[in-house]
């Protein structure tokens, strides 16, 4: 599946894409407006890796990537904020794609390690981020106001 795919950095003419992705991951309606203010304003910072995967007639999927220096690491250290794949190419080798090319920047920019948070309710992640090279190490705990 891997040929004909073609890995860029996100544009602001993706916004619309990766809106309904958001959208379909988190199974609700966001707000447009604040969504893209976030969207122009992540895609616009330095510190983040926004790529998208395309084939000659469609968008595959995405994958949001932020760096920051933190003191336990002493060093920078990225999180996939965002992943996503459109179920007709789920399985396909679309998301190893993705995930090599933040492996590459992170080797490029010597980080300390590469992190990804999945909900609970999304079992299956856990083994897909496993097959891509993640080690299940940590717990997060979160509070919503």
């Amino acid at each position: 599946m891997n040929s004909g795919i073609n890995i860029r950095k996100i544009e602001s003419k993706d916004l619309d894409f990766v809106y309904k992705s958001i959208c379909e991951l988190e199974n609700e309606v966001l707000d447009f407006k604040v969504f893209e203010v976030i969207f122009n304003e992540n895609i616009s910072n330095p510190r983040n890796l926004y790529l998208i995967a395309e084939n000659e007639t469609d968008r595959l999927g995405f994958i949001s990537f932020h760096t920051q220096n933190l003191l336990h690491h002493c060093g920078l250290v990225g999180e996939i904020q965002e992943f996503f794949i459109c179920q007709k190419y789920r399985g396909q080798g679309v998301g190893r794609l993705l995930v090599n090319e933040i492996l590459d920047f992170a080797e490029q920019n010597t980080l300390k390690s590469i992190e990804v948070t999945t909900n609970k309710k999304r079992v299956e992640n856990v083994a897909i981020y496993e097959n891509l090279g993640f080690t299940l190490s940590h717990n997060k705990f979160t509070i919503y106001k």
